[in-house]
């Protein structure tokens, strides 16, 4: 394959990053706490060497997928009436405890567990302000979330959410569909504003997502033509000069 060829096909490889993206995205439009994600390309420029240059210069533009990117603008916010469904407005993160050690989440469907600890929903318990599991009471008829994170079972306070925020979002490491990783240090929040009987849903608009993946995928059947067409034109120069020898 000449060059032509291998630029196409990094082309090719970008796109289909890209397709995989975008379907994760359409797939996540109903997951709560959800954050779109895009892919970021740029252009390569390799310098040849040990040869004559090419018509053009000695360097060949390739397509590079540099990073992976998440938009961490704010979903929807739909009222549910359900007393553990929280939204955070702005940019606030609950902390949970998971078998890999604490993570982060927007995510704000929680529930009573057995053992009587709020959890999320893959089970993961939600910490509070000590660093430890919130547990309600068995007996618990009612529970009131405050919008500073504090939460009463029955008028009683039984503990404090713990809520932080990070000042470089983009460096957080998603682990799941809306569960975060960070190497950094959370700073805690002095005014989250909670909102309980509420959920915020995916930062995802489905039908742009998928006239999005729309243009991703002629994208992707222009490069495979491309390559097509360049394989079939060595395949007849091959030809041609095996019918001249």
């Amino acid at each position: 394959m000449e060059n032509p060829g291998y630029i196409a096909l990094s082309r090719l490889i970008a796109q289909q990053r890209a397709l995989d993206v975008r379907a994760s995205n359409i797939a996540n439009a109903n997951t709560p706490g959800y954050k779109a994600e895009s892919v970021m390309f740029s252009d390569y420029l390799v310098r040849q060497t040990g040869g004559p240059a090419p018509p053009g210069g000695r360097t060949v533009q390739m397509v590079q997928d540099r990073a992976t990117y998440r938009d961490y603008g704010e979903g929807q916010v739909l009222k549910t009436g359900n007393s553990l469904d929280l939204a955070l407005p702005g940019d606030g993160f609950f902390v949970v405890n998971t078998p890999g050690g604490t993570r982060y989440t927007r995510a704000g469907r929680f529930s009573i567990s057995s053992t009587g600890q709020i959890v999320d929903m893959a089970g993961n318990t939600l910490l509070g302000t000590d660093g430890r599991p919130i547990q309600v009471p068995p007996d618990s008829a009612s529970l009131t979330v405050d919008g500073d994170g504090g939460i009463s079972s029955d008028g009683a306070p039984v503990g404090k959410f713990r809520i932080v925020q990070f000042d470089d979002k983009q460096s957080l490491q998603a682990e799941g569909n809306s569960t975060f990783s960070a190497k950094q240090t959370a700073r805690d929040m002095q005014q989250p504003n909670v909102m309980q009987g509420s959920l915020e849903g995916a930062n995802i608009q489905s039908v742009v997502e998928v006239t999005r993946m729309m243009g991703e995928m002629r994208e992707f059947e222009f490069a495979s033509q491309f390559i097509d067409g360049e394989a079939q034109r060595e395949q007849n120069a091959i030809d041609r000069i095996g019918h001249k020898g």
